[in-house]
């Protein structure tokens, strides 16, 4: 069996998440899974839930993570951000990688929907690999003002000349 190439964003920003063993995470737009697939093995007592809105993406995760799933470290769920709903959850770290869902409309919504469902230390990621700089300035210019605007205090975070992190957490 050939090892699937895991592509650096993802590895960075389970790098920058640095993922505690009893760490409770959510991930939005999980895709094919490869982000469970490497946080899982970091966890011992915190478990991981992702959602994403397609099914066939769901599915390749299912594949993907089955041990993961099977023993409750991780779990997975077909949503939308619009519809996401999980009553009485809490997350120490919510995260999307490359999600444009944040930054091609006013997300308000959504960020406070996520707000709710941090712990009080917790913190959401936001990570991008725009193709330039000049793309992750722009980002960065949408985002700022739509985090603040939310009641959230943002760090930004850059790993080389296009990686970008919007670290975002309640004063």
């Amino acid at each position: 069996m050939t090892a699937v190439k895991v592509p650096e964003r993802l590895r960075w920003a389970v790098d920058t998440l640095a993922v505690r063993p009893e760490d409770r995470l959510l991930e939005i737009g999980c895709g094919r899974g490869v982000a469970v697939a490497l946080i899982c093995p970091l966890l011992s007592e915190g478990r991981i839930t992702a959602v994403d809105r397609s099914a066939t993406a769901l599915e390749a995760a299912r594949r993907r993570n089955a041990a993961h799933l099977a023993t409750g470290r991780a779990e997975l769920h077909r949503a939308s951000l619009e519809s996401l709903d999980l009553p009485g959850r809490r997350f120490d770290k919510i995260f999307a990688v490359n999600v444009n869902h944040f930054w091609v409309r006013a997300p308000d919504p959504e960020l406070n929907t996520l707000k709710d469902l941090l712990t009080p230390d917790g913190a959401l990621h936001l990570f991008y690999e725009p193709p330039s700089a000049t793309k992750a300035t722009e980002l960065t210019t949408k985002l700022l003002p739509a985090l603040t605007r939310n009641g959230l205090t943002t760090t930004v975070i850059t790993g080389g000349e296009t990686l970008l992190c919007l670290k975002a957490t309640t004063p």
